[in-house]
């Protein structure tokens, strides 16, 4: 599990035909051994060997196909953070690294200190960002600043702008996305407890309403 706030930028060495993504890094290293998860851009992949100066990964063909991951070059900037240690702070919000597609920036604007990326989501998940919700874009943990169909805008500020690869971000550039699980979770239990039925017995039964409030 990962909270969205990136430690560092990477640097591609390469990417196999055999899957193996090499990676140049320093700050991710630290504490890092084989077999630990990092999450690369926003996806979630396994540490098969560590170098003093990078780590390589295995990336499944499914993977390279439902991300971006695919047309990753040789001197290519990615996100990337360790997994969240127990006791550690939740700066962001729960991302686990399994990405539902590859959005596309439509728009980008400056607003007082922030830029506004405008995003079209892939089909099917624009009903889970909602405004003042979270999303996860190339693995950065953002709030929604407006959302309507699906498409939607997320405020990026200077710090982050400049730590990530969102500083490159134009429109027609590729990202990403990871929704709120939480939605997901949302819209399942209420699939297969009858609706605003189920979500009434689920307000009364953990008591944040009364009978006859709803």
């Amino acid at each position: 599990m990962f909270t969205g706030i990136i430690e560092e930028k990477g640097t591609v060495r390469r990417l196999t035909g055999g899957g193996v993504l090499e990676l140049e890094a320093g700050r991710v290293l630290e504490g890092t051994a084989v077999g630990d998860s990092i999450s690369v851009s926003g996806v979630c992949l396994t540490v098969v060997d560590l170098r003093q100066d990078g780590f390589s990964v295995d990336v499944m063909p499914e993977t390279l196909q439902r991300s971006t991951l695919g047309a990753l070059v040789p001197g290519s900037k990615v996100n990337l953070e360790r997994a969240l240690r127990a006791g550690g702070r939740m700066g962001g919000h729960i991302v686990n690294g399994h990405i539902e597609g590859v959005g596309t920036v439509i728009g980008r604007r400056a607003e007082s200190n922030a830029v506004l990326l405008e995003i079209s989501a892939p089909e099917g998940t624009g009903r889970y960002v909602v405004p003042k919700g979270s999303v996860a874009i190339d693995g950065i943990s953002l709030t929604v600043a407006d959302a309507g169909g699906d498409d939607f805008v997320v405020s990026v500020v200077p710090h982050t702008l400049e730590e990530t690869t969102l500083v490159d971000a134009r429109p027609g550039t590729r990202v990403n996305m990871e929704v709120d699980i939480i939605a997901k979770y949302v819209e399942s239990f209420l699939a297969r407890t009858g609706g605003r039925r189920g979500l009434d017995e689920a307000l009364l039964d953990g008591g944040f309403a009364e009978p006859g409030q709803l």
